[in-house]
């Protein structure tokens, strides 16, 4: 163990089942044509956009819940409720296959550009078209395009959400208030499972004119190298690492046989515990750490 380890302020502030050094969780996006068509709605016009993201929950998602089954990893799939709709067979293979299925809004739209109506009701149609999938409202919650609102968090424990996962303040989860001021005795709160942009295939494959065009589309082998380095990172210093990967980028064949490979590898470390979100925020909250306030920025 570094010397770092040992000094108090570097003590890590959760523990993991079995004297695991850190957390991971293996995480989906299912965006459909949802992503798309809230990026550019022009795109539904072109057949070939429309197809690019039905790949996704037409071929993706069988193909990585094959993975998930052989490697025996349990996920978690963010799924728009839009996309739910279109792709009701994909919903509920996810959920036969016996993994979490999380809240990615309705349309994919940004929730940091409307306002706290249509926040509350992109969310409320979300969880219904969920519920009406799988009988269950969803527990956890995925800002589209990463970008909370600060409104959101509030919207979210009202509704009995257990968690999000947008925000990148930390290397642990934490619980949030959604007040300013920390929570009050009795008052609702949230879990937040951060996330990083380093660890999202989007920036590494997504190539789609007048919607992404970040680069050039990055080999799986470069990919995973950076994955890699953020776990291996989190294996020294504590924390929960989480890979957010999209059906229709990593469930292509190439992509979806080194993931995994990667996943595998990741399945025999011993120092890593790896579960889905709803667990990881379950365990976050079974240790009572103090509430967060929100630290409302003003400009």
């Amino acid at each position: 163990m570094s010397a770092a380890a040992d000094r108090p302020h570097a003590r890590a502030p959760l523990e993991w089942p079995g004297g695991a050094r850190c957390a991971a969780s293996f995480s989906f996006d299912v965006d459909g044509e949802s992503a798309a068509l809230a990026a550019a709605p022009g795109t539904a016009r072109s057949l070939s956009v429309m197809t690019h993201q039905a790949y996704g929950p037409r071929v993706g998602v069988g193909r990585l819940l094959d993975i998930l089954d052989r490697v025996g990893v349990r996920s978690t799939f963010f799924v728009p409720g839009f996309t739910a709709e279109l792709h009701p067979g994909a919903v509920r293979d996810i959920a036969a296959a016996g993994h979490e299925i999380a809240h990615h809004g309705y349309h994919h739209v940004r929730p940091a550009g409307l306002d706290p109506e249509q926040q509350a009701e992109q969310l409320d149609r979300g969880s219904d078209a969920l519920e009406r999938l799988t009988g269950d409202r969803p527990l956890g919650y995925r800002a589209p395009m990463w970008d909370l609102s600060w409104e959101m968090p509030a919207l979210l424990a009202e509704r009995g959400f257990l968690y999000d996962s947008s925000l990148m303040d930390d290397d642990f989860p934490y619980v949030l208030s959604p007040g300013e001021q920390g929570a009050a005795e009795g008052a609702r709160t949230l879990v937040e499972i951060p996330i990083q942009w380093a660890l999202d295939d989007w920036e590494q494959y997504c190539f789609l004119p007048d919607v992404t065009e970040l680069g050039p589309i990055q080999t799986p082998a470069h990919a995973v190298e950076l994955w890699r380095s953020e776990l291996d990172g989190m294996r020294e210093h504590g924390g929960c690492w989480v890979l957010t990967n999209h059906p229709f980028l990593s469930g292509r064949p190439g992509r979806a046989a080194v993931l995994e490979r990667f996943m595998a590898d990741v399945a025999t470390m011993s120092d890593v515990w790896i579960a889905p979100l709803g667990e990881i925020a379950r365990r976050t909250v079974e240790q009572a750490p103090a509430p967060r306030g929100l630290p409302r920025i003003e400009p």
